[in-house]
This record gives structure tokens, C-alpha cells and sequence, in this order.
């Protein structure tokens, strides 16, 4: 059995155990009924560990078989991002022996999707021996310590997969390189931009240009932050990993494709959005969540002083259909967001209070202080209902060695949001296969 597939036996056997319906557990999930049937059989696998931590916690799940499942997730996730075969069903269990003693492996637990700031995770002890619920199979143990690497990455970003191989950068002004030029993984880029987990593609100022492309894992690296050159800013003693791919609650989002129904492919899970947005040539409808991890690549902190949304084209938006990734999605939590009106002459990321269930989360505020210990997560909400518009955003910090600022975009490209109004909206039906209005 697969890493995915013993993780989907887990959550079928969590789910029956709990006696909840598909449509209950995806509400309590903020997700949507056909996702989460799809968890469960195998054929996607989470995003972000917030989804299956809010899933053991829904079915009762006790401490030691939630740690069960993170350890079973982070293994699924760890292959997915090695590049294996996509995850298949697994219909039925296997009878599985009589459990037995295994060597113990340290695992961090998972928190809800932070708003604004994350602070390190905490880390949970596991029982030497395995409840009776929970049988793994020996490889998928000894599958533990290929996954060493992508764990750690993993937690440190808290916030999921999908990370963009981490950079740090110059200051502002600094050219920007072609994907021929960019820097390996793990190795601070010269230019001040922010890796993305979009792949190389056509340029996003073509009306057929889409962001997208798949996630590749980040690579850790101890070297400390380089030198300024003589003349130059320093570079930004920083690691940023952007998600322009972030849905609301999971599940809800829009894109824009000139393709007609027939040709488009079903929806994806959010954690495939950038590879199935760039196949259909997709660009975000009328608005866009860009995630930006962020923390220290040296010993002090780094203080981050503000940040500026830069529109680098306004077009016309073109007359494409919209496809919705998912109908009657939602939940009770709304993230703590900094909010962009791309259609200002002069946009500007407004702080914006969510909310968790009736609970107010505060609105995120400059200054904040990221360090190696310390991570910070920054939501950017950006809407437009009158352009299609090529947009990025500019980080200001400060540290002991200088002063700069760090580009987010995508990938070296610009953020492409267009507006959606009046268009014809498809959403895809289960039931019959196909998209319909």
C-alpha cells in the first residue's frame, strides 16, 4: 500500500468510527463534500496538515492517533513531492497483524492555518507502540526517514505544501532572471524576489498567460546570508516561500480560462491549483490570496517595517468564462488579511480583522519581527472588478546588517489577477462529469 493510501485508510476508518456523514465532516472542514471524498479514497491528498488535524479532531480522534495520521500524512506528502505517481484508490483495508513495537520517531503536531503570524510548532511525543486502529506496514516506518527532509521544511512553514524553493534577495531595483537563470534551491537569489510555487511559463502581460506551474519542495540551507556588494543593498538576510495559489476556506476560488467547457479539466484540490491553472491557462478571477512565509536566515531577528503593492500594467480583461473550483464552499473562519484594491490609482495593503467561529482576530500590523526561530505568515487579499492587472508587492526590513526591501511575486513574473464581472460562469457537476452554467 502506498504512503497515500494507508493515509486515506486512516481517515476512512477515523470517519466511520465517528459515524459523521460526508457533507457534516466537509462543513466542519470548510471544505467541500467532494474533497473530502476524494481524501478518503485516495485520489488527493491534503494541502495544509490544518485540514487533517481539523478532520481527527471532528471524528474524536484520541492524541496518539492524531499523531498517527500527521506521521502518515507527512510521508504521503514527502513522496508527492519527491515526484512519484500521483496516489490511487485504495477500496478496501488490508487485514492488517497484530500490533508490535516500533522505534520511536519524533513528530511535530500540526495547527490550524495561522492568520497572520505562525510561531514555531510544538512539538508532541509519540507511544512507543501503536494503537490497535492504526496498522502501518513496516516499509512505510522505514518510509519515515525519507521524509526527514521535507518534515522539517514542512513545519517550519507550518502552513502546508506547495512551498516555492526558499530565496533571499537584494534590495529594490535589482533586475530579475529568466528561468534559465535562477538560483538553485536553498541558495539566496541576488535580484530581492521571493520564489513562488508557480513553474516557468508564458510571460503573464500575453492575455493568454497563466501563473502556475508545479510545487517544488524547499531545500534548507545553513549558509549565512551573503554580503552586499560594494554600491548595492545588502541582501535580505531573509527565506520567503509564496503560495499565489491559496484558496478561501480551501476550497473557494475562481479562474478565468478562454477555453470552452468541453476542453477544461475538472476541478483540482488546491494543492494541485498551480499545475491544473497552468494547463488550462487560467488566471485568477477577480481576486487572488498570495501567502508569503517568511523567516531568518541568520542568528538575530530581522524586522519587517511595511509593505507596498506595486501595478505594473492595467489591460482590458478579456472575455473568458470563469470556472469555480467549488459550489456552496465555506466555513467559519476567515483569516487576518492585509486587503489590496488593485483598481486604486495607488493600491494599498489595508490591515483587515478576521474572524474564527465568532471570535475577532486582529488585524496584522507593521512592525513585525521574523528570526530562524520566529516565523511569520502574511496573507495578502487583492480584488479587481475593472482590470487585468500584472501586480507584485514589496516587503521592507531592517537587521543589523542594513536595510532593503524583498520582492514577492511569482516567480520572477508578475502577479495576474484580472476582473471577472458579466462573464459566463461554469461550475462543474458531479453527477453528470461536466461543467455547466
Amino acid at each position: 500500500m502506498s504512503e497515500a493510501g494507508d493515509f486515506a485508510r486512516l481517515m476512512r476508518e477515523l470517519k466511520d468510527r465517528g459515524g459523521l456523514s460526508y457533507g457534516v465532516l466537509a462543513r466542519r472542514l470548510h471544505t467541500s463534500t467532494s474533497t473530502l471524498h476524494r481524501y478518503c479514497n485516495g485520489e488527493a491528498l491534503p494541502a495544509e496538515f490544518a485540514v487533517v488535524d481539523r478532520f481527527a479532531r471532528a471524528c474524536g480522534a484520541s492524541a496518539a492517533e492524531a499523531v498517527d495520521l500527521h506521521r502518515a500524512w507527512l510521508l504521503a506528502d514527502a513522496r508527492r513531492r519527491s515526484g512519484a505517481a500521483a496516489p490511487t484508490p485504495v477500496p478496501v483495508p488490508e487485514v492488517a497483524p497484530t500490533p508490535e513495537p516500533v522505534p520511536e520517531l519524533p513528530v511535530t503536531a500540526g495547527a490550524a492555518e495561522p492568520a497572520v503570524l505562525v510561531a514555531g510548532p510544538a512539538a508532541v511525543g509519540e507511544p512507543a507502540v501503536r494503537p490497535s486502529w492504526y496498522r502501518r506496514r513496516a516499509a512505510v516506518v522505514a518510509a519515515a526517514g525519507l521524509a526527514a527532509g521535507a518534515l522539517a521544511v514542512a513545519l517550519l512553514a507550518v502552513t502546508g505544501p506547495d512551498r516555492g524553493t526558499p530565496q533571499a534577495g537584494a534590495g529594490p531595483g535589482a533586475g530579475t532572471p529568466g528561468p534559465a537563470g535562477s538560483a538553485p534551491a536553498g541558495t539566496p537569489s541576488a535580484d530581492g524576489t521571493a520564489p513562488t510555487e508557480s513553474a516557468p511559463g508564458p510571460g503573464p502581460s500575453s492575455p493568454s498567460a497563466a501563473p502556475g506551474g508545479p510545487a517544488t519542495a524547499p531545500a534548507p540551507s545553513s549558509a549565512p546570508p551573503p554580503s552586499a556588494a560594494p554600491g548595492r543593498a545588502p541582501a535580505a538576510p531573509l527565506r520567503a516561500a509564496v503560495r499565489s495559489h491559496v484558496w478561501a476556506a480551501g476550497c473557494d476560488h475562481a479562474y478565468l480560462s478562454e477555453r470552452g467547457p468541453a476542453s477544461v479539466s475538472p476541478p483540482p484540490v488546491e494543492a494541485d491549483a498551480p499545475a491544473w491553472a497552468s494547463a488550462q491557462r487560467a488566471v485568477h478571477a477577480g481576486n487572488q490570496i498570495v501567502e508569503v512565509t517568511l523567516h531568518g536566515t541568520g542568528g538575530g531577528a530581522v524586522v519587517l517595517e511595511g509593505l507596498e503593492v506595486r501595478v505594473a500594467a492595467r489591460r482590458t480583461p478579456p472575455a473568458w468564462n470563469v470556472y469555480e473550483m467549488s459550489q456552496g464552499c465555506g466555513g467559519g473562519l476567515t483569516p487576518a488579511v492585509f486587503a489590496v484594491n488593485l483598481d486604486a490609482p495607488r493600491p494599498l495593503a489595508r490591515p483587515v480583522a478576521g474572524n474564527d467561529a465568532g471570535n475577532r482576530l486582529p488585524a496584522p500590523s507593521f512592525p513585525m519581527r521574523v528570526s530562524a526561530a520566529e516565523p511569520v505568515v502574511l496573507r495578502v487579499a487583492a480584488a479587481t472588478t475593472g482590470c487585468d492587472c500584472d501586480w507584485s508587492l514589496d516587503l521592507r526590513w531592517s537587521s543589523p546588517v542594513g536595510s532593503g526591501t524583498l520582492r514577492v511575486d511569482d516567480g520572477g513574473r508578475p502577479l495576474r489577477t484580472s476582473a471577472a464581472t458579466g462573464r459566463p460562469v461554469y461550475g462543474y457537476a458531479l453527477e453528470q462529469g461536466r461543467w455547466s452554467r
